[in-house]
């Protein structure tokens, strides 16, 4: 499991991270929508529930679409929390595989910037030890 993880972190751009976080976003909206429209009636056809999940997700908010019952407002509680939590956790992961990897590249650029000095400094050092004993 961890070399799969590990793999996954290796393959990892821009594109893929953007597409991971909105595939968390999209998630959460469409579960939250499918539930929404179980439990409050009012709520209208799918359609408005899936709208209503994006703008609360997304944390915009326009006001247009409602919960009116109590087991709805709980799901869309647990909705919000879940938009102002998972969607910066999972940024955030991202950015620390990025961060991470950058390090790791400037790590091997400075060793063997260090070897490559090393190596001049001692090849100086026998120039200076061979003209002093001549």
């Amino acid at each position: 499991m961890e070399e799969r993880v590990q793999r996954a972190i290796e393959r990892l751009t821009i594109f893929r991270a953007v597409r991971m976080v909105a595939l968390v976003a999209l998630s959460l909206a469409f579960v939250a929508a499918v539930l929404e429209r179980l439990v409050d009636p009012a709520m209208g056809d799918f359609a408005d529930a899936l709208w209503w999940a994006i703008v609360t997700v997304t944390t915009v908010g326009y006001g247009d679409v409602i919960p009116t019952s109590t087991s709805g407002r709980v799901i869309a509680s647990f909705l919000m929390v879940a938009g102002v939590s998972a969607i910066p956790i999972t940024t955030s992961l991202v950015v620390s595989v990025f961060v991470s990897r950058a390090q790791a590249q400037q790590r091997t650029h400075d060793a063997e910037l260090r070897a490559e000095l090393m190596a001049r400094l001692e090849r100086i050092e026998q120039a200076l030890a061979a003209r002093a004993d001549t």
